[in-house]
């Protein structure tokens, strides 16, 4: 797995601070990491991204962004109202394969969900991990509403023949409510995938030090960390 691409079904659904787990993991698992933008939104030029989040958490880590806007909107209308070039699948593809020959593991994040518009030609996030080959993590949200979202993200990788190596909910509460309780067992059947983690609500406001060692126990084997997800579904069951 030299590419894993990291979508969520939407946004602000932990997708960064999920990005930024792996690779904490994988670099205490020994590996070099590299994590790459697709489209940075909503920053100005000197300000940090979040690949630049990442790494602030996971450390050692290599970052790349392939174009960033100052809006914080979908890419292809941030490139728009800028007057910028657009990001397009290519760029995506050649950065990653770039990293890829100095590191063991590059994560490619998008921006927001896996159809989010990068031109106006309609391209996606999903034709750039088509054209790399590249298995698919999909970042979900705890509660109401998402298994919808899984499935119809998960249905589209499917349609593309893409793996989808997982989900992993992105920010799991304190107090998880009875619908996130019963998602743990729905979210892998709507899904046709493994639940591959959990990453607790408020993670990405811990001290680095405290993140690093905490997030190999949040993420499965399957992304270079410790977490059961047996154990996690019969602790968290309704």
């Amino acid at each position: 797995m030299p590419v894993l691409v990291i979508t969520g079904t939407g946004t602000e659904v932990g997708k960064t601070v999920t990005t930024a787990a792996v690779a904490a993991a994988a670099v205490a698992a020994g590996r070099s990491v590299a994590v790459l933008k697709a489209a940075q939104t909503g920053v100005a030029p000197d300000e940090r991204g979040d690949a630049a989040e990442v790494a602030r958490l996971a450390g050692a880590v290599t970052t790349a962004e392939v174009a960033r806007y100052p809006e914080p909107l979908a890419p292809a209308t941030a490139a728009r109202r800028a007057g910028l070039p657009p990001v397009r699948p290519h760029q995506i593809a050649e950065a990653a394969a770039e990293l890829a020959t100095e590191h063991d593991l590059v994560l490619v994040e998008g921006a927001g969900g896996l159809l989010v518009r990068f031109d106006d030609a309609g391209s996606t996030l999903a034709d750039a991990a088509e054209l790399m080959a590249a298995p698919v993590l999909v970042v979900a949200s705890a509660g109401l509403g998402t298994l919808n979202t899984t499935e119809l993200s998960a249905r589209e990788l499917r349609r593309r023949h893409l793996d989808l190596l997982g989900v992993v909910i992105g920010s799991w509460p304190e107090t998880p409510d009875l619908a996130s309780r019963c998602n743990v067992a729905d979210l892998p059947d709507v899904a046709a995938a493994p639940l591959l983690g959990a990453v607790p609500a408020g993670a990405g406001a811990l001290a680095p030090a405290d993140f690093r060692a905490g997030a190999p126990g949040w993420l499965a084997p399957r992304l270079f960390g410790t977490w059961d997800a047996d154990g996690f579904r019969v602790r968290e069951a309704p």
